[in-house]
């Protein structure tokens, strides 16, 4: 009777371990089970935060092939900037070549016309006033008066020609009291002169320097 007893308990705890051991087993598991969700759930965020960066940087590499297309505009425009009308830079004295000569149409009419050769290697723009003194025999000089007339756009590619002429009346009496020797010619937008010699051959000069009038620059087409 007490072996059986003892037998019946024995059993009873055996039970309880098994038991036991069944319960720690399955909250084992539940813990590896939500560990993996926990770390999936990780890995899923990472990945979906590694997704947006992708996308930002692929928006900003477009953007950046995009702001290029400026890059290209600025190119053209810079191509643009030598064509005729477009912004170029002045011609320089040192560049042209300048020489005068007497243009008169008639007896009456004193003209002398100053052409301006492009030498340089590039385009040039010629356009505006051109600064001109005369000087007279007894070495003063006299500035020109600028004639009534709007400047015309004058871009000389290299080997072009620009001119621009002085107009007066002309004294036939022989009683000029002008006596010019030279003029001297600061090309449009410049600071440097050429000092020419007056044209053989051109006529008196009616009244004073104050008389004489100089025009715009225009090309010789």
């Amino acid at each position: 009777m007490k072996h059986t007893r003892v037998t019946a308990l024995a059993a009873v705890s055996l039970a309880a371990s098994l038991s036991l051991t069944a319960c720690g087993g399955d909250d084992s598991k539940k813990d590896s089970s939500s560990k993996g969700a926990s770390s999936s759930s990780s890995s899923s965020s990472s990945s979906s935060s590694g997704d947006d960066s992708k996308s930002e940087g692929g928006s900003e590499a477009g953007d950046a092939k995009a702001g290029s297309g400026g890059d290209s505009g600025a190119g053209t425009a810079a191509k643009g900037a030598t064509e005729p009308g477009g912004k170029v830079t002045f011609c320089r004295t040192a560049d042209l070549a300048i020489d005068a000569a007497n243009a008169a149409p008639d007896e009456a009419s004193g003209r002398i016309d100053i052409t301006m050769i492009n030498r340089g290697s590039t385009t040039c723009s010629a356009t505006g006033f051109a600064g001109v003194d005369i000087k007279d025999a007894d070495n003063t000089s006299n500035p020109v008066e600028r004639g009534q007339a709007q400047p015309r756009v004058t871009i000389l590619k290299p080997g072009d020609a620009a001119v621009f002429n002085l107009a007066y009346d002309i004294d036939n009496t022989g009683d000029s009291l002008a006596s010019p020797t030279n003029i001297l010619v600061t090309p449009p937008n410049e600071t440097h002169s050429v000092n020419l010699k007056w044209p053989a051959g051109a006529g008196d000069i009616k009244g004073a320097y104050t008389d004489v009038q100089v025009y715009p620059t225009h090309t010789t087409d």
